[in-house]
């Protein structure tokens, strides 16, 4: 698996873009892939020009006739063969996942690497579903369109064409699979965009799916910094269809390109999860729940319970068992054993998350932890350290903020960090359930409580593709997506199936 990698001396190794089977130059260059553990460079990602990206787009067009009649069966072959190569690969493929994100080897080995493989495994089984199912036949009277007749109907669900994916930067495996492997099995071709940070686990599994026998140009990998060349694969005439994983404005302004063409979207974006603790809930397990989600990927996750809502009555004692919780949390080198958060992506997303800590302070909020920058490194410790001076990495001390309100821009908007806030409320479900829903997001959300009937009622009333109940756990056949500003469409399990593909009507005359 390093047909796209070489090495030169005294220098990283270059990765070369993946379009139409070959492994290409890139016109623009190389830029840096930095550890955001140590600031090491990993590797030098391919810059591709427009008219890179452009012959990706067509070569994924030119293979798509034969790839979308190929037998579902050897659609699933393929997919199963590359989930082999990457289970042959893994430990070295959790290596550089865990290099590239920061992210804490346990969670490049499982959540990373290890779902990957379980993505290509389960679209394996995908590609055999059934793709036609018979509708009642309609029985119609004689009339000025013919004599009676008994019309029957199909519907069929066909491939959509061209698929270009951008992929989220939290998880360079996981996220992309869930895109590349339902599209492959319901018969489209694809360009991938992985994140500018993270794209070089993206090309190992290139090589995976061309190590196990994917046809040339059904997947294309191109990389890069500049925004043209996103642009330039979500705006092709050779472009069906636009799978994204990313921030609420970055999905905006795709889906403005999209509707000048017509293009299917399926868009996963951002979100401010609301967890709604009642005063007879299980405190220790919502505690758990909340503090092992928010601070996950560093806060870098969509689906972290970021805004608590609890009951009055057991406002102070959530507080203080949430901050007994976070003191336990190891932050620190990602490869050290024992670590549970990492550093962030990059400089700026960490001074972007310290901004708002900062902000939230002027706005009222209480810091009941946190809030200082861990040192890591170069005499700093494993994050026992503070302040913001020696050491090296990226790193955001897991924070608590207390005491907010609804109208705080903490509150209102996401940090993608590891910042949690807890609101207040003094009323039953409906005050909790307004406070939640007054959101633009609406992605996932939480509800806890010992009176199930309760907890099922508010989670119907919550505005929010997806509800937890007791629990922050998921269910990988469910359907995932978001409300408003969080996204559009739905995938996960056969829903995945579903979002790329269309559905074909076949009527006839019996």
């Amino acid at each position: 698996m390093s047909g796209g990698t070489r090495g030169r001396q005294g220098r990283a190794r270059e990765q070369r873009l993946y379009l139409g089977g070959e492994w290409v130059e890139p016109e623009g260059g190389y830029y840096e892939v930095v550890n955001p553990a140590d600031e090491s460079v990993v590797g030098l990602a391919p810059e591709a020009s427009r008219a890179q990206v452009e012959a990706a787009a067509r070569a994924a067009a030119e293979a798509f006739g034969t790839w979308s009649r190929t037998r579902p069966e050897e659609r699933a072959a393929i997919l199963d063969r590359a989930a082999d190569v990457i289970q042959r690969e893994f430990e070295p493929l959790a290596e550089l996942a865990r290099a590239e994100t920061g992210a804490p080897t346990g969670i490049a080995r499982g959540m990373q690497v290890g779902v990957g493989v379980s993505r290509f495994r389960r679209y394996a089984r995908g590609a055999l579903e059934p793709v036609e199912r018979g509708l009642p036949p309609q029985v119609t009277e004689a009339g000025p369109m013919g004599a009676a007749s008994v019309l029957g109907a199909l519907e069929v669900r066909q491939p959509v064409g061209v698929v270009t994916c951008i992929t989220s930067y939290n998880n360079p495996w996981a996220n992309p699979a869930g895109k590349v492997a339902p599209a492959l099995a319901m018969g489209n071709t694809v360009v991938v965009k992985p994140a500018p940070q993270d794209p070089l686990s993206v090309f190992r599994m290139a090589e995976a799916l061309a190590e196990a026998g994917l046809p040339p140009g059904v997947v294309n990998v191109v990389s890069g910094q500049a925004v043209e060349v996103g642009e330039a694969a979500v705006d092709s005439p050779y472009v069906d269809m636009v799978s994204f994983t990313g921030s609420t404005g970055v999905g905006q302004r795709i889906a403005e390109v999209c509707g000048r063409s017509m293009k299917r979207q399926l868009m996963e974006l951002g979100g401010k999860g609301a967890a709604v603790v009642f005063e007879d809930a299980d405190l220790d397990a919502a505690v758990m729940g909340i503090g092992t989600t928010f601070s996950f990927y560093s806060g870098q996750i969509c689906t972290a319970p970021t805004r608590v809502i609890v009951h009055r009555s057991v406002y102070a004692e959530l507080v203080e068992k949430l901050t007994g919780y976070l003191a336990f949390m190891k932050v620190g080198d990602p490869a050290v054993k024992g670590t549970v958060v990492g550093p962030v992506i990059s400089a700026a997303h960490r001074d972007r998350v310290e901004s708002y800590v900062e902000l939230g302070r002027k706005e009222g909020a209480r810091i009941a932890f946190g809030g200082d920058r861990p040192v890591v490194g170069e005499g700093g410790g494993n994050g026992t350290g503070r302040g913001r001076g020696r050491g090296r990495g990226f790193y955001v001390a897991p924070t608590l903020l207390v005491d907010c309100t609804n109208d705080m821009r903490v509150v209102r908007e996401e940090i993608f960090g590891p910042v949690v806030v807890v609101v207040p409320f003094d009323g039953g479900e409906d005050e909790a359930v307004a406070l939640a829903n007054d959101s633009d997001y609406g992605l996932i959300s939480y509800v806890w409580s010992a009176d199930s009937a309760r907890a099922f009622r508010v989670a119907r009333r919550l505005r929010a593709g997806g509800v937890g109940v007791n629990t922050i756990g998921r269910n990988m056949e469910a359907p995932f997506g978001g409300f408003k500003r969080s996204g559009v469409g739905r995938d996960v399990g056969s829903y995945a199936l579903h979002a790329y593909s269309e559905v074909q009507s076949i009527v006839w005359a019996g």
